[in-house]
């Protein structure tokens, strides 16, 4: 949402003969309301065409707390749908998902995997950028567009001419991209085992660590690749599991939770007999985008385990130590997405063919042969295969300037360890890592302090207002006084705030009064919180393709030379 003051601002600065936007559908499917509300606008669009559908998105995006199928049906009556009984059927029949579905199927063409995502001429753009940004790539296409229509191209083929051009630039990088990203299988990194389930002796050749999600398709589709593994090389080989649950998938972390717990109960075998339930029951892990945790429980009671036990450890992450672990893992070792495969310490991405695997694990029996002629102990090649692969990069490291009275700390003031935090009140993420730092000050307790900087970015248009809140509540009422200002700060970025703005930072009534009003919590309650992030969802490449589509809702003159496809 924080984009759209941006857009208007471009068509209000370019003009109709200069910019179109177009528009597409990208739900994300941990954001609930999303696809419903694409699915109603493009009912809109359908039934009363594209002035009506952009007036239904900005209805949409001015109230996003309150999407929903009356409201839906408020807002198209108000776009201009006058067969309200047309709409409203449509909603309930899905009538309009295939619209939906056919850009959904555009973005992953594209590679585009987050959003905002834009392309300009089919240069693509990552996120919610200053207007400063957007106007600069956009004068770039405007000069090309000019120079093209100089040399001859008609007008309306300038789009075409441009994207294509453009595309071809960015499929070189996106080529680029993966062949270093993906093609380099000879590398060795030295990836721990830990105590991961395992499937195969300690004494196999071939060790295979897997980084996977429950309801990953992906990694349920290389199952069947990965048992053909064992059937054919046995004894020689061993599986690792660790996993790494993405955010996404709403049912992969309960999944987690329940099969760690059958193996905390049952032990390794009934791990992997869950295991192996969970990948072939992968459709009935989540109703809608919700998780069946019902579902859940009950194919871990037919590995064993007691499924209230079960429901108690998803309900209460019982493992969350052992996931936060393997996803640190997978983290340092760049396993981003999944499924993502070691073998022997060399990196295999995605659900590759047999043969892939064949030949990694084949060179690599080969090479553990000569290690035991030579040898080595027989017990655990794998230890000696990884011992002098590649570790993690070392986190880097700064000078910071030493403390200053100015600064609020939290912990002991004489703790050995210094972690300094630079953040932004409005910040998703800064709000996200704050049970990550008060576990650490738990579990550290006298040995770490942690000290608060502020950087309010400038796409956050409350940050320096709350920054400068803080500050004052410091000045008053101390460090105690401003931590607890800062908790229900970033409380209200995930909605867990229960405070009100009568006591700000612990103050009294009276003495947070002197805060200026703007500066108060109450500004922050029921406000939707905007996003630090650029993206909902990282987009890891760069390099991307732009596609148009007759039948998406555009906003703005045909004639313009540049589109933002979303």
């Amino acid at each position: 949402m924080m984009v759209e003051p941006t857009l208007a601002a471009i068509r209000e600065a370019y003009g109709p003969d200069s910019v179109r936007i177009v528009w597409k559908n990208m739900p994300l499917p941990f954001h609930q309301d999303a696809r419903p509300a694409a699915e109603a606008a493009m009912g809109v669009f359908a039934l009363a065409g594209t002035d009506a559908f952009w007036k239904f998105h900005d209805l949409a995006f001015r109230d996003r707390q309150a999407l929903g199928r009356d409201n839906y049906i408020q807002w198209a009556q108000a776009a201009g749908v006058t067969d309200v009984a047309a709409f409203a059927a449509g909603l309930e029949s899905h009538r309009w998902s295939e619209g939906v579905d056919r850009d959904v199927g555009e973005a992953k063409t594209v590679r585009v995997e987050g959003t905002p995502s834009f392309f300009i001429n089919g240069s693509f753009l990552n996120g919610a950028q200053p207007l400063a940004v957007f106007k600069k790539q956009i004068d770039i296409e405007l000069d090309k567009a000019r120079a093209s229509i100089r040399a001859g191209t008609p007008r309306e083929r300038v789009y075409a001419k441009l994207a294509a051009e453009n595309y071809a630039a960015f499929a070189a990088a996106q080529a680029k991209d993966d062949a270093r990203d993906e093609g380099d299988t000879t590398t060795v990194f030295k990836i721990p085992l830990g105590n991961s389930p395992a499937r195969g002796p300690a004494s196999a050749l071939v060790t295979i660590v897997e980084f996977s999600d429950f309801q990953c398709q992906f990694c349920a589709r290389v199952e069947a690749t990965l048992k053909a593994l064992r059937d054919k090389y046995g004894e020689q080989l061993r599986l690792v599991w660790k996993n790494e649950p993405l955010p996404f998938h709403r049912a992969a972390e309960p999944a987690a939770e329940a099969a760690i717990e059958v193996r905390a109960e049952k032990g390794e075998t009934a791990f992997w007999v869950v295991h192996d339930m969970l990948f072939a029951e992968q459709s009935s892990l989540s109703v809608g985008e919700a998780p069946d945790i019902d579902a859940i429980a009950r194919l871990a009671a037919a590995a064993g385990a007691d499924p209230g036990r079960v429901k108690k450890a998803i309900a209460s992450e019982t493992h969350r130590k052992e996931i936060d672990a393997d996803q640190d893992l997978a983290s340092d070792f760049e396993a981003n997405g999944t499924p993502h495969f070691f073998i022997n310490g060399r990196r295999l991405v995605g659900a590759q063919p047999q043969a892939a695997f064949e030949k990694i694990i084949d060179e690599e029996i080969a090479k553990a042969r000569r290690l035991l002629a030579a040898g080595t102990k027989s017990s655990d090649p794998y230890a000696a295969l990884i011992q002098d692969g590649k570790a993690p990069p070392e986190p880097e490291k700064r000078d910071v300037p030493s403390l200053s009275p100015a600064d609020p700390i939290r912990g002991d003031v004489n703790a050995k360890v210094t972690v300094h935090e630079w953040a932004d009140f409005q910040c998703q993420f800064c709000a996200r890592v704050e049970p990550t730092l008060v576990r650490l000050l738990k579990d550290y307790e006298h040995r770490i302090k942690i000290v608060w900087h502020d950087w309010p970015l400038p796409m956050h248009a409350d940050a320096e207002l709350a920054a400068q809140a803080g500050r004052e509540v410091f000045v008053q009422g101390g460090a105690r006084a401003f931590w607890a200002m800062h908790d229900q700060l970033l409380a209200h970025m995930t909605g867990r705030a229960q405070t009100t703005s009568t006591s700000i930072g612990g103050l009294p009534p009276s003495t947070a009064g002197r805060i200026p009003r703007k500066l108060r919590l109450a500004n922050w309650r029921g406000r939707a919180p905007a996003s630090s992030a650029r993206r909902c969802f990282s987009l890891p490449r760069t390099a991307q393709r732009a596609r148009t589509s007759s039948v998406a809702p555009r906003r703005i003159r045909d004639s313009a030379s540049w589109s933002r496809e979303r």
